[in-house]
């Protein structure tokens, strides 16, 4: 039988140190802590980095753990658990608030629709299982950016699509939006993504407290907004409810 194989050793053990203390280490002080030469500790760096394991920080050079590791480490929670443990919240959500309501998760830099309740009333509507949402463009997807349940890089580097005159497009608009969600404990998307149209969000949280997806309603901007736009605050608090009792049951703490 084959033995371990020496680089992979290396690699979880970088790996490892990175998980530890500040998780922000130079180059010389990962060779040193691991005794291993520069050269080697820099050629497994940059492998873990061309697969999103690792990331370097522009400004300091010093290394910590990547985004993609992150999303790995919270794929242990089935999608269909996830659903079938909000089903019950999702159900008072949308008969509380009147609207419907969506469960999203990340998948290939979208937010995929796993879960959709309809609003309570009698007028034609279409099923979201399955559809993707613009990350930038929804609170659901503004969710999963804020706390890094998928990568904000690509968005930065590259201007998102512009859906209407509302959508954020620039780096300084993002960056503002994902610090306030995170101030907040959610967002929101008003005709972000199409005129007339609103969502609300906020996270969900896994075992850890990691966020593994998003709980949101949606529906015509004036029954969720006030008229400067701002989303009633009965709503963002009936929101974070759910999202909190979804937590809950998935084992995350209280916080």
């Amino acid at each position: 039988m084959a033995g371990p194989v020496q680089s992979i050793e290396r690699a979880a053990a970088i790996l490892r140190l990175l998980a530890q203390g500040s998780g922000r280490l130079s180059l010389g002080e990962v060779a040193a802590s691991l005794g291993l030469a520069k050269g080697t500790a820099h050629g497994i760096l940059r492998t873990l980095q061309s697969v999103d394991f690792v990331e370097q920080d522009k400004a300091t050079g010093k290394y910590q753990l990547g985004a993609a590791l992150l999303h790995l480490g919270t794929s242990y929670l089935d999608i269909n658990e996830l659903r079938s443990r909000s089903i019950n919240w999702t159900d008072a959500l949308a008969a509380r608030s009147g609207e419907a309501v969506r469960l999203g998760v990340p998948l290939e830099g979208k937010a995929l629709i796993v879960h959709h309740v309809f609003r309570p009333d009698d007028t034609f509507q279409t099923l979201d299982v399955g559809s993707l949402l613009p990350l930038h463009a929804s609170a659901l997807g503004k969710i999963l950016l804020a706390y890094g349940a998928t990568p904000l890089e690509p968005l930065m580097e590259t201007e998102p699509e512009n859906y209407t005159r509302h959508t954020l497009v620039s780096p300084q608009q993002l960056s503002r939006a994902m610090g306030e969600i995170r101030e907040n404990g959610w967002a929101v998307a008003t005709e972000e993504m199409m005129v007339g149209e609103a969502d609300i969000a906020a996270p969900i949280r896994g075992q850890g407290g990691l966020v593994v997806g998003a709980v949101g309603i949606s529906g015509a901007v004036d029954r969720l907004c006030d008229s400067k736009g701002r989303p009633h605050p009965s709503l963002v608090g009936l929101t974070r409810d759910a999202a909190r009792a979804i937590s809950r049951d998935l084992g995350a703490a209280r916080w």
